[in-house]
């Protein structure tokens, strides 16, 4: 009897604790880590898998989570109001004003024949005319899904693109308008006074939010200086009220939300402290709202929607033809060439933020029935794969056309100049940073070979960290120390004939040192060295690397040499995405080889499922790129090859070259620095020489020589 009792005693509560607001939480935190990486491993994206996850553990299936449950309701909702935000903070106004009527014209063609296809849906399948309108609504915005995609192949600046992400906020605010008053409607004695009232209640709130708190925000900002702590707590805060305000106003938070993010994007700029806010809601409260659409999908109504396919197809089907057909106007109008049209209608099918969102609250608000919901649900399915597959192609022949004309990625390593007399400012600059004794002469013989090509010159730096006391021994000795380095470094310049000015600096911040004299010097190139992990899960590059590769005003040069940069006859250039700021780089690994009289294989890694019509496109655009170099002594060949693994396939050639040249666009993360996705593992895998060479970050121009 005393055991049956203890059973009992033991089961109530542990069923208490399985239902409790903590237990929920931490299954969610397990889903946001575990799910998204292995469907991203299967070529899905992550966010199917958070779906995918909601349906398994919801009431369709295991039942462990309830998305009635007042913890799923609050993290949903927050993670609603996040996405909103977020997709608010992707758009740059100063972008939009450049193509303000371009984006303009095709936000209202991408909204219209959408919103007229919706509503005609509606109807056709026998929805009163207010569901049929909020149908409309759902196809008409779209959300910037593959927008990654174009900033991680340098066609952000694209007019295209610009025009797209412009369209972006017309598109995203008339849905919402539209939800705003289904909603009103919907809630009965909706008059048209009360439209005008709403309507002039949200402008005024709109014009109170861009302008006023925007306002708000750079004053306090400039008042905060850099205590990142409190102006991220006042993003945070300045979002939920916005979101707050938009409720007592009458509409979704979910409005206020976009709007704060409109407002904030240009104070809080592509610093730390939005990092630090996408981070967080990247991380964990989107992923919960996924989860929740999830919780949310009925399995039996999917199961009819494939017994009556019409609807969800007839829905995809519309929404796939009129975006096209408004990307189509908007060429003729404008006159874009193809592949410029096909991105612009990528980029505007995805239905992930506005679209999910709305379709929540309609089916909430008992507007859209869950046939509808489920069709929506699907609709996003499609698109949100769909989208991105199609703008990694077709962006990448936007950035081949873009290299045609544009001479600026050459500007930090130019032609050699026929008169070697140059003027000191005019001259072709590489700052080397020298304290090692075991890896400073292959660091300053690289620089020599490179400077000698260019007719430059080299400025070996030294920094002595600063004390409290300028005459302390400490310092005196970190002094003395830095001049030695900097004798030796000048001698060793002698035998390369190559000017070398060397710097001494003391500051309290080594980074700190190295960016402020390369910017002093006008650098063209900053050189760092970096050794082996001395543990396998030691990390990469450390906190100099980090620093220095993201506040410098130029390229930075991170090299692990083995051998002596004169012997580096043979070397390999991974090219992962042709585009024009892959020049760049093209350049550098051609001035290294034609001044040792060497060759550069250009290598591109195609996965097994590539078509041979799609490689030899890939051929044609590296060999088009190729002449868009000036000419030099040395041989480039493009080599493709088939393998699902690029760093496999890379660590797997490596014994056949001299050096391995990664090209990795920088990106400040919350954390630290994220590099390209291959740099990673793909330097943990390689044991010979190798050269990082990170670019600006692709919002600032390159500086003009």
């Amino acid at each position: 009897m005393g055991g049956r009792y203890m059973v009992v005693f033991l089961v109530e509560p542990v069923s208490e604790v399985l239902n409790s607001p903590i237990v929920v939480f931490v299954l969610l935190l397990a889903i946001a880590l575990i799910i998204p990486p292995i469907f991203e491993r299967l070529k899905l994206p992550g966010l199917v898998g958070l779906l995918a996850a909601g349906v398994l553990f919801g009431g369709s299936a295991l039942g462990w989570l309830d998305p009635d449950s007042e913890t799923m309701k609050l993290l949903s909702e927050i993670g609603k109001i996040y996405l909103m935000f977020a997709a608010g903070l992707e758009i740059d106004l100063a972008l939009f004003q450049k193509t303000r009527n371009r984006s303009l014209t095709f936000g209202a063609l991408t909204f219209a024949i959408p919103f007229i296809s919706g509503v005609a849906i509606g109807l056709v399948f026998g929805f009163g005319w207010l569901a049929a309108v909020l149908i409309g609504s759902l196809l008409a915005s779209h959300t910037l899904l593959a927008y990654p995609i174009v900033q991680r192949l340098g066609v952000v600046s694209d007019e295209a693109v610009t025009v797209t992400v412009g369209a972006t906020i017309f598109t995203d605010i008339a849905s919402l308008v539209v939800l705003a008053i289904c909603l009103g409607v919907s809630r009965g004695d909706f008059t048209t006074g009360k439209l005008v009232i709403l309507l002039a209640s949200l402008g005024a709130y709109a014009i109170a939010v861009l302008f006023g708190l925007k306002q708000l925000a750079a004053a306090f900002f400039r008042a905060t200086g850099k205590d990142e702590g409190n102006q991220f707590l006042f993003v945070m805060l300045s979002v939920f009220l916005a979101a707050v305000g938009a409720q007592l106003v009458g509409v979704e938070g979910i409005i206020g939300a976009f709007l704060a993010g409109l407002a904030i994007n240009s104070v809080i700029g592509n610093g730390a402290v939005k990092e630090k806010t996408e981070f967080l809601g990247s991380v964990l409260f989107i992923p919960m709202f996924f989860v929740h659409m999830g919780l949310l999908l009925d399995l039996d109504a999917l199961r009819g929607l494939i017994q009556f396919v019409v609807l969800p197809l007839t829905i995809v089907g519309a929404l796939l033809g009129s975006k096209l057909l408004a990307a189509l106007t908007t060429q003729r109008l404008f006159g874009y060439s193809w592949p410029q049209t096909w991105t612009m209608w990528s980029l505007s099918i995805p239905q992930v933020a506005a679209t999910l969102a709305a379709a929540l609250v309609g089916y909430q608000a008992d507007i859209i029935n869950t046939q509808v919901f489920n069709s929506v649900i699907l609709l996003m399915l499609v698109t949100s794969i769909m989208g991105p597959l199609i703008t990694a192609r077709t962006a990448r022949q936007v950035a081949l056309l873009n290299a045609a004309d544009d001479v600026e990625p050459l500007s930090w390593l130019p032609l050699p100049a026929e008169n070697s007399q140059i003027a000191k400012s005019q001259r072709f600059a590489i700052v080397v940073p020298i304290y090692n004794p075991k890896t400073e002469i292959w660091l300053l013989e690289l620089a020599a070979i490179i400077a000698q090509y260019e007719h430059g010159q080299v400025v070996p730096l030294a920094v002595a960290l600063a004390s409290n006391q300028m005459d302390s021994p400490q310092l005196k000795r970190a002094v003395s120390h830095s001049y030695r380095r900097l004798d030796l470094a000048k001698t060793m310049g002698e035998q390369w004939s190559v000017p070398m000015e060397p710097v001494m600096r003391i500051e309290y911040s080594v980074p700190q040192a190295i960016c402020h004299v390369s910017r002093e010097q006008e650098a063209n190139l900053i050189l760092l060295g970096m050794g082996r992990p001395l543990k396998f899960d030691a990390p990469l590059l450390s906190s100099v690397h980090d620093d220095v590769l993201w506040s410098a005003h130029c390229p930075v040069v991170v090299a692990r040499l083995l051998r002596a940069p004169a012997e580096f006859k043979n070397i390999l250039l991974p090219i992962e995405n042709p585009s024009s700021l892959t020049i760049r780089v093209m350049r550098f690994a051609q001035v290294l080889a034609a001044a040792n009289q060497g060759r550069v294989t250009l290598l591109h890694v195609c996965g097994s499922l590539t078509s041979q019509d799609h490689r030899e496109q890939l051929r044609s655009q590296l060999k088009s790129l190729i002449d868009q170099l000036p000419a030099a002594n040395c041989k480039i060949k493009v080599e493709l090859v088939v393998k699902d693994s690029i760093v496999g396939a890379i660590a797997q050639l490596e014994s056949q070259y001299d050096l391995v040249i990664v090209r990795s666009q920088r990106r400040q993360m919350a954390g630290g620095l994220r590099m390209a996705t291959t740099a990673q593992p793909l330097f943990k895998r390689l044991t010979g020489s190798v050269v990082l060479v990170g670019e600006p970050y692709p919002s600032r121009p390159v500086r003009k020589r």
